[in-house]
């Protein structure tokens, strides 16, 4: 985020508006390039309040003889700290809310990081004032939206799909057996291993322990290791293959440069294990016996089962990927002019998702970028095309809900939360106030509406074969230097898609 005049800090806060802002002035200007600037105007009385709010704040901490600790008066603070010093904190503070509330009360959408032009702080009695320049998502020209023909597959499962889930039924009831012979891939071993680290020579090194001590995680008894699975370290399991019960093995390996433990990352290690059993797997038969264990009569209504389970399966990805295409249809009729630096902007905000994402699975922006073997520019750049596509069906589904008046009802909006409070085990009400408290409910509106937009496109639209798609695109993608727009060789010709 870009910053000018004085320095401010704006980043925005998802559902977290603890107060509702005093009716704040706010003008817009169009920059072009889908870009515009906010004129922002916080009154006198709301920035008083927000001071005085501030101070108390700080009066909770600050220590002033004559009063008890968080008992100092508001006046004596701003005294003692400072106006300025009191009110810049402050503004700081409550630039996120000021800003969230101009861009309700403009009627856009941002797009990116706002650039905040934040005067000097105003002298008591006044109002402040500061612009945001932001880039805003671009109005759709609407093209056909609706009775739009959207190639659909029919749904179809194969006895081979069957008869791999039937497999694996087979594997969750197998049984491990003592095999009297070497382990093979596949196979089962209960083993006692220990790990030390080594030097370049070869000689037991102190990290992170001194002597030949097994370094931390590097000792077990009797664990159960599946070979060929590749859960443990590369060249473990391969090292157990072909030993047989009673039998010790020296493996010297080495971990990855990359591994989680920093400790360990790029580390030579010689592990002793020794072999205490070798056991295979055995599946049950499949017959009647193994229906029954699995809660049906016999095979022929357990694969009945399995075949319902994999259609429902397979109807609800046929219909998530008719919406999707339908949708996209609408996207191609549609006319809309997006800028590099918006679709830039938009990349970077799922990036910037997808690495929290990644962080709550405890992958740092580092690992993940050194196992992907590409630069944050790199990785920004591949999600171009996917921000493109999606800045593109934002838009063309807020014109439809805004040339249809498409507003879901708080009825809608409890349905669609019903759910989440199921989950959470509260009523629908309950979750929607909260949401309201959280200052959220006009986010899960505007995703409901667009969803509604979808509903819209998709149940109006005709379904069509995919082979008679296929063969209308062969019919009509001109030859290759052809011009656009028209007919290739006297064959017929679609409109181009409209940008």
């Amino acid at each position: 985020m870009r910053l000018r005049g004085r320095r401010a800090g704006l980043t925005r806060r998802h559902g977290i508006v603890a107060e509702v802002p005093a009716a704040l002035k706010t003008t817009v200007t169009e920059l072009g390039a889908s870009r515009v600037r906010l004129q922002v105007e916080v009154p006198a009385g709301e920035l008083q309040g927000r001071l005085e709010r501030k101070a108390r704040q700080l009066g909770r901490e600050l220590k002033l003889p004559g009063f008890r600790r968080g008992k100092v008066p508001a006046p004596l603070v701003i005294q003692r700290i400072g106006r300025d010093a009191v009110l810049e904190q402050a503004v700081r503070e409550e630039l996120p809310s000021w800003y969230s509330d101009a861009v309700q009360r403009a009627g856009i959408v941002p797009i990116g990081n706002p650039e905040v032009d934040l005067g000097e702080l105003p002298p008591s009695g006044q109002s402040l004032q500061f612009s945001v320049e932001v880039g805003v998502l671009p109005t759709a020209e609407l093209g056909e939206y609706e009775g739009l023909e959207v190639p659909r597959r029919e749904p179809g499962v194969s006895e081979e799909q069957i008869d791999a889930e039937i497999e694996l039924v087979r594997e969750r009831l197998a049984r491990l057996e003592t095999a009297e012979r070497p382990a093979a891939e596949g196979d089962f071993v209960i083993i006692d291993y220990r790990g030390v680290l080594v030097d370049a020579a070869g000689s037991g090194e102190a990290q992170p322990r001194g002597g030949d001590e097994p370094f931390a995680g590097g000792e077990g008894r009797d664990q159960l290791v599946e070979l060929g699975a590749g859960k443990l370290l590369e060249g473990f399991e391969e090292g157990i293959v072909g030993a047989s019960a009673g039998e010790e093995r020296s493996l010297k390996l080495a971990f990855p440069a990359d591994y989680g433990n920093a400790e360990l990352a790029g580390r030579e290690a010689s592990f002793e294990v020794a072999v205490k059993e070798v056991k295979r797997k055995r599946l049950p038969e499949l017959d009647d016996e193994l229906a029954i264990d699995v809660g049906f009569d016999d095979v022929a209504e357990l694969r009945a089962d399995i075949r319902r389970r994999l259609t429902d399966a397979e109807e609800a990805r046929i219909e998530a990927e008719f919406r999707e295409a339908a949708l996209d249809a609408a996207v191609a009729g549609a006319r809309l002019e997006l800028g590099p630096e918006l679709v830039k902007a938009r990349a970077q905000e799922m990036w910037e998702r997808m690495l929290h994402s990644l962080a709550h699975r405890g992958i740092t922006r580092e690992a993940y970028l050194k196992v992907a073997g590409r630069s944050e520019e790199e990785a920004i750049g591949e999600l171009e095309d996917d921000a493109d596509l999606a800045l593109r069906r934002e838009a063309v589904l807020t014109a439809i809900v805004a040339a249809r008046g498409i507003a879901p009802s708080e009825e809608d909006l409890l349905e669609a939360l019903r759910p989440g409070a199921e989950r959470e085990g509260i009523e629908p009400q309950e979750l929607l106030e909260r949401l309201r408290e959280g200052g959220r409910e006009e986010a899960v509106a505007e995703d409901l509406a667009a969803r509604k937009a979808v509903d819209l496109i998709a149940e109006t639209a005709k379904p069509i074969s995919v082979a008679k798609a296929q063969a209308r695109e062969r019919l009509w993608t001109p030859a290759v230097g052809a011009t656009a727009g028209e007919p290739s060789s006297g064959g017929l010709w679609t409109p181009t898609q409209r940008t």
